[in-house]
């Protein structure tokens, strides 16, 4: 375990060593803990991205928030106080990783063993955790209310982007370019479906796709997977909800969605009253604090319907800089992971990217009606303190990868 905290950009040479295992000792690397501080500069942009999502997310998500604590907690300020731990705790994690040489995750024991006690914590909540709505997907110590499957996100990121450099050079056999990330793939969707979590199984196996394209598979087993993934997907579904094997709810969101005025007092009522908070919202909004839907009208503002409150408050214009906001993140992610030093850094990068591109797109259509409910956050908006505190620490990786991608031979 070697640390290094050298920070001088007077010796490009020797920073590129540092960060560059050589290829003598590429297996090498993979296998001992390269534990090192990287103090080059980090990109800005991205940094100032994030802190401006972070800031408008925690104002937009106390402004929903304040009429629910209030009325269930006697607190107004009770769902923001609980965020702000999480939101401090997340600022520390982003700042130490963004320091942390991303090659420490680039390690057989590491990927690995993250993966299999998280999928292994995620597979006992399936049949121990705390149940919501017939879904188990929630530990709950204490005051703590944790959910296994946010850093599952991370472990199969991690994983995924492992494979995809350690297998490139083999890319052109099937059994090496396919098999290994459908195996995992397969594992996380499978815990997943039973938690009844299949937004869960969406966002994995969207990101899970996208990385395999990204890593450079070959094109004809790019479609075999996918191939296979929708028809294995479609026919399980498909009995599941025939045979009532759990999922009819999944029919009664999509009638919900096909017309959100069914049931505006029961199965639709998310959706009808998120709809009417964006269309109060007009073009300059409300004003801050001003939502009216927030008033108890919208279940769990505060939650995967934040957007929606974005929409009233601020109007078509606040929407627009809400999409912008991520548009740009994805934008700077991508171009972080384009620059990075090497494959595993660059796939790492490219995961992170597109977990929080396609919670936002997906969370943004649901609030519009766009999509079926989905139950959905809204990254760095929705209250949730696991999903926060992870998203963060997954910032700081990028940071790191950013930190490495100025240097130049």
């Amino acid at each position: 375990m070697a640390f290094d905290t050298s920070s001088s950009r007077q010796q490009p040479e020797r920073r590129i060593e540092r960060s560059r295992p050589k290829k003598k000792g590429a297996a090498e690397a993979r296998k001992t803990l390269n534990f090192r501080i990287i103090g080059t500069p980090q990109d800005k942009p991205f940094f100032f991205i994030v802190i401006i999502l972070l800031v408008f997310g925690t104002f937009m998500m106390f402004s929903a928030s304040y009429i629910w604590g209030l009325t269930e907690f006697n607190n107004g300020y009770y769902f923001l106080q609980r965020q702000l731990v999480a939101l401090f705790g997340g600022l520390a994690a982003m700042i130490a990783v963004s320091f942390l040489d991303y090659h420490f995750f680039q390690n057989t024991r590491i990927a690995y063993l993250a993966f299999i006690v998280v999928f292994g914590l995620t597979l006992v909540t399936s049949f121990i955790g705390t149940s919501v709505a017939g879904a188990r997907r929630w530990i709950v110590i204490g005051p703590i209310n944790f959910q296994p499957s946010e850093l599952l996100k991370v472990a199969f990121i991690i994983l995924m982007a492992y494979l995809g450099a350690l297998n490139y050079p083999k890319f052109k056999h099937f059994g090496f370019s396919t098999l290994p990330f459908l195996m995992v793939m397969g594992l996380c969707c499978g815990v997943l479906v039973l938690q009844r979590h299949l937004s869960g199984v969406l966002i994995f196996g969207a990101i899970g796709v996208a990385m395999i394209f990204v890593a450079g598979v070959p094109l004809r087993h790019f479609a075999v997977l996918v191939g296979a993934v929708g028809v294995l997907g479609g026919l399980f579904l498909t009995y599941k909800i025939i045979s009532g094997g759990g999922f009819g709810y999944i029919t009664e969101r999509i009638q919900s969605w096909q017309d959100p005025t069914s049931d505006i007092l029961g199965s639709t009522l998310q959706t009808y009253q998120s709809m009417l908070a964006i269309g109060s919202g007009g073009i300059f909004g409300l004003g801050f604090g001003e939502s009216r839907q927030k008033h108890l009208w919208l279940p769990e503002a505060q939650n995967d319907f934040v957007f929606a409150i974005v929409c009233e408050e601020f109007g078509f214009l606040g929407a627009i800089v809400v999409i912008l906001l991520f548009a740009l993140f994805v934008f700077r992610g991508f171009y972080i992971a384009a620059n990075a030093p090497d494959r595993f850094g660059m796939l790492l990068a490219a995961g992170i990217t597109i977990q929080i591109g396609i919670q936002a797109f997906l969370n943004i259509g649901v609030a519009c009606n766009a999509f079926p409910n989905t139950g959905i956050s809204l990254p760095f908006f929705s209250y949730g303190g696991t999903a926060l505190l992870i998203q963060l620490a997954e910032m700081g990786i990028l940071l790191n990868i950013s930190r490495q991608s100025n240097i130049k031979e």
